[in-house]
């Protein structure tokens, strides 16, 4: 009677590829068995246990490279070995879930580019009401500002989380929003504009420039692109831009001039 199992049959009960089997062999990690007087490699209950250890190792995610020295280490080397496997597969797991993260932020286009907090921040505009192309735009400048002026992006989220928490404030973003189809000459834009710049100075920490953004040769130019987005599109809320920062400069914030 003939004992012992190809290595077709070995692979099949121990859930791998005869392909597997040979590299294992190749790796030094399981030992090919001897032939038998047919000619036949057999494998054996030894041969299978370290054949399923192999294979379970692998497939707990420990390195092939490492299988070898684990298996063959005393009992505290091997926990200690586990243990440093787990502590590895953990940090992949956690680079795993902020992948998919970022997968499931595919479906949102550019937002991509920004981080979660921006992100949170562009669905509060939605939550309180803002169209779909207000919020658009707002995403746009929040990626310049986020490429253009790294310095000032998360002054800029503070102020942001900020306002969107003023019911008053949000009020008066709308009621701009509103002033788009105005004249550019219509004397309520410089109403709203000192409305606006109150509403700013009354958190005059929340404007202050950092020194190293200051410093910038080119500092108004990234600001301009930042701050004067889409603007072209709509003249009166150009002007009304114009107007607040007028009010700023003259309460002493320091608004870069292009």
């Amino acid at each position: 009677m003939v004992y012992g199992l190809t290595i077709g049959q070995a692979a099949a009960f121990a859930g791998v590829t005869v392909k597997t089997v040979r590299h294992y062999h190749r790796l030094g990690l399981v030992d090919e068995p001897e032939r038998d007087g047919s000619g036949y490699r057999r494998y054996g209950s030894p041969d299978m246990l370290r054949l399923v250890q192999v294979r379970t190792l692998a497939g707990a995610g420990v390195p092939l490279a490492e299988i070898g020295a684990l298996l063959d280490a005393d009992p505290e080397r091997f926990a200690a070995a586990l243990d440093d496997v787990e502590r590895r597969l953990t940090d992949r797991i956690e680079e795993l879930i902020a992948r998919r993260a970022v997968l499931h932020r595919l479906a949102s286009g550019d937002r991509l580019l920004l981080p979660e907090r921006a992100c949170v921040a562009l669905d509060r505009f939605t939550e309180l009401g803002f169209d779909t192309e207000y919020v658009a735009i707002q995403q746009e400048a929040l990626i310049l500002a986020r490429a253009l002026v790294p310095e000032v992006f998360d002054n800029l989220l503070d102020q942001l989380e900020h306002q969107l928490g003023d019911p008053e404030y949000v009020g008066l973003l709308k009621l701009s929003l509103e002033a788009e189809s105005w004249d550019p000459d219509d004397p309520r834009l410089g109403e709203l504009a000192a409305a606006l710049s109150a509403k700013l100075l009354a958190n005059r920490e929340l404007l202050a420039m950092p020194a190293e953004f200051r410093s910038r040769p080119d500092a108004a130019t990234r600001y301009g692109l930042v701050n004067h987005h889409r603007e072209d599109q709509a003249p009166a809320g150009a002007r009304l831009n114009e107007l607040l920062e007028e009010h700023l400069r003259s309460a002493g914030v320091d608004v870069p001039h292009q």
